[in-house]
């Protein structure tokens, strides 16, 4: 595997769908490496929220765009502020799932966002999770994952979470809202939800979470090997 930032430390891209696991392996992993963590969907959401905030609607591409050019966005261990907004709790509701992936799709927002991300991550050492992290953030990025899960897992899992599912969605609701949500990543135009070529596919379906940080570290651990 290539190696960005090879004399700070790897940079390494987690990808995948909602509720394959990423933020919890990714902060796992971040811990365990003493790496930066970088919630790139926090980002989308974090706009999602300001745009909501100032009543411009989500079918307004270029105005929301500016708000993205325009936005202070301060990503912290603890959360995110925009615009000096704590937006750590606020970002993660039904409504902005939603917003989200409707500003995700807008190619001046996902420009702005990436040279954002890119900044980030330029000095290395970072784990960095989204879905377009190994294919269009750092593609030479020195670990790609690509987490996956079966999707009534996947739903199970965030119906399971309040802080997204609102507390009172069945299941039923949340799998439809999941898979509106998959097909959205998966089909629109600017930087598609795909696995890079490259990356390590885990299926993370009825593992633990200590299971899935151990897979993906002994990946990291291959890939040091190799750039020593």
């Amino acid at each position: 595997m290539r190696e960005t930032g090879a004399a700070q430390g790897l940079v390494i891209a987690i990808d995948g769908p909602s509720g394959a696991g990423k933020g919890t392996v990714a902060r796992a992993v971040a811990a365990r490496l003493g790496y930066r963590h970088v919630d790139t969907g926090a980002m989308y959401r974090a706009v999602a929220w300001l745009a909501a905030e100032r009543g411009v609607g989500f079918d307004r591409d270029e105005a929301i765009a500016a708000l993205a050019r325009g936005a202070v966005i301060e990503l912290r261990d603890a959360g995110i502020r925009i615009d000096g907004h704590d937006v750590t709790q606020a970002i993660r509701t039904p409504a902005i799932d939603r917003g989200a992936a409707a500003v995700a799709r807008i190619l001046g927002v996902r420009q702005a966002l990436v040279a954002r991300q890119r900044a980030l991550g330029r000095t290395g050492a970072v784990v960095m999770e989204g879905r377009d992290i190994g294919t269009v953030v750092f593609p030479d990025a020195g670990v790609k994952i690509y987490l996956d899960a079966d999707p009534v897992e996947r739903a199970r899992r965030r119906a399971a979470d309040p802080a997204h599912a609102g507390g009172a969605a069945g299941l039923p609701d949340v799998a439809s809202a999941m898979a509106q949500r998959d097909q959205l990543d998966a089909t629109r135009t600017a930087s598609p939800l795909m696995a890079a070529a490259d990356a390590v596919r885990v299926d993370t379906t009825g593992l633990a979470i200590e299971e899935v940080v151990a897979r993906v570290m002994a990946v990291i651990e291959r890939a040091k090997g190799e750039a020593r």
